[in-house]
């Protein structure tokens, strides 16, 4: 079975075209399936284990008491799949967590630090999910979780929506990101500073089971669409897939603690920019 989820056209004497549905946004279409040369240009490389990154942003290595700093009066909200959830399972090294009783794949996860202001928070997105036990009252889609939350510069937002999708038309993926983006217009018009983050797909390592409905071809083409739809929004993209393809380490859904390691570093540098030189 091969599962690559776009329109074969017929061959022949007698061909009858099929034609796709069209999408409504005419960015959203497939362009992969025209054909001419294929452009690769990498985002970056890594040089002694860190990130460095081709447009020439300069990222900034954290230390604990650097982190701890830098997240100081600030609120992290991260909301997406099991990839987003090693964020939050990374940054909980350097802020106590509090203890919710939720389950351990799907959450919702809390860390608190009353000295120094900082709170994190976690949340899965809503359907379609892969999770094995979750409560259907924790089931909430990321739009509307978005209108509730307080707006500014100290307050950051960061997204991971894809891996739970791949085995579902694109259709589906396209529609809640629609939703997400008109929430984020609403956020940044209310809430100017607020830094939104977004962590693309990554590289998986598919077996015999996985390789039914899941592929990184598709996880590819939903990369595509999410940077056309947020194409000219104020929001900040974690490159996750070259991240995860330049590393020397075996490719796997959840990339090992070097990977996230230089995520963080990215969206820290982010959150606390070197101050300029006079």
């Amino acid at each position: 079975r091969v599962n690559i989820k776009v329109v074969i056209h017929a061959s022949g004497p007698d061909r009858i075209d099929v034609l796709p549905r069209k999408i409504d946004n005419p960015e959203l279409e497939n362009r992969s399936i025209k054909p001419g040369p294929v452009k690769y240009n990498p985002s970056g490389y890594y040089y002694k284990g860190s990130w460095r990154s081709f447009d020439g942003t300069p990222v900034r290595q954290f230390d604990a008491k650097s982190i701890t700093q830098c997240l100081t009066g600030k609120m992290i909200n991260m909301y997406g799949g099991s990839t987003m959830r090693q964020w939050f399972e990374y940054l909980r090294a350097f802020v106590p967590e509090f203890n919710l009783r939720s389950p351990a794949q799907a959450g919702p996860f809390m860390a608190v630090d009353c000295k120094h202001n900082i709170l994190l928070k976690y949340r899965c997105h809503g359907p379609p999910l892969g999770f094995s036990t979750i409560s259907a009252s924790e089931l909430r889609y990321v739009a509307n979780e978005l209108d509730r939350l307080p707006r500014g510069p100290n307050t950051v937002v960061a997204l991971s929506l894809w891996a739970h999708f791949s085995p579902f038309p694109v259709e589906v993926y396209i529609r809640r990101m629609r939703h997400i983006r008109r929430a984020l217009e609403r956020l940044l018009a209310w809430g100017p500073g607020t830094l939104v983050v977004f962590r693309s797909a990554n590289l998986r390592a598919p077996d015999k089971e996985i390789s039914l409905n899941h592929s990184d071809w598709f996880s590819l083409q939903l990369d595509r669409v999410l940077r056309n739809m947020f194409m000219g929004l104020a929001v900040v993209f974690v490159d996750a897939w070259e991240m995860t393809l330049a590393h020397n380490s075996a490719h796997n859904i959840h990339p090992p603690p070097d990977i996230i390691k230089n995520m963080i570093s990215l969206i820290l540098t982010q959150v606390c920019p070197a101050e300029k030189k006079s």
